[in-house]
């Protein structure tokens, strides 16, 4: 299933600098029997941004609207406990198109990836500063170059480089899953088999 292209991201941030996130504080178990990946947004951190009579609180960082943006910038280790993919699909169908951390579950990583969600892996000292930054100005704005694996603090010009696997790379930046991918190379797949015969 194909997603849109990945664009370079230039944007406000949404800051939760909790640790050890896991994939059922993301989204609930309650919440996994769709099979679609439409509709999970409004249940995104749902013990989280509502109470048991399904009132929002306050205190949480989603249900202030001194916060906005399309990057979620996250604390240390996002994404661990189950495999479920739904977690990727909450965040992505919120709006978010990239989430930052110091250290993403390996599942979770590749689940994000696979979805059109772009997970940004940062020093822990740069992830403490984008934090800080956004403490002091809720309106801080970061981009984010995929095509040259480069996280900016725009104001102050800060940044770092960022890994990601050369082929969901190329998938993120062409709008492509798999298939789509290997659609896009039919002619060098069809030249290599003539050349082995």
């Amino acid at each position: 299933m194909s997603t849109e292209k990945f664009q370079t991201i230039e944007s406000p941030a949404v800051p939760l600098p909790i640790e050890n996130v896991d994939t059922d504080q993301i989204i609930p178990a309650r919440f996994l029997k769709a099979t679609t990946r439409e509709g999970f947004g409004e249940n995104l951190f749902r013990d989280w941004r509502f109470d048991k009579s399904g009132k929002p609180k306050e205190d949480f960082v989603l249900n202030n609207n001194t916060y906005a943006g399309t990057i979620l910038v996250a604390g240390k280790n996002f994404g661990s406990g189950s495999s479920r993919e739904h977690a990727a699909w909450a965040i992505h169908d919120f709006g978010f198109k990239v989430v930052v951390s110091s250290f993403f579950a390996d599942i979770f990583k590749n689940n994000a990836l696979n979805n059109g969600l772009l997970p940004v892996q940062v020093s822990e000292t740069f992830l403490a500063t984008l934090l800080s930054e956004i403490e002091k100005d809720a309106g801080t704005i970061i981009k984010v170059d995929l095509e040259k694996q480069v996280i900016i603090l725009t104001a102050s010009g800060k940044s770092e480089s960022f890994h990601i696997n050369p082929y969901k790379k190329e998938c993120l930046l062409n709008g492509y899953d798999d298939i789509d991918y290997l659609l896009s190379i039919r002619e060098k797949i069809a030249q290599f088999e003539k050349s082995r015969d």
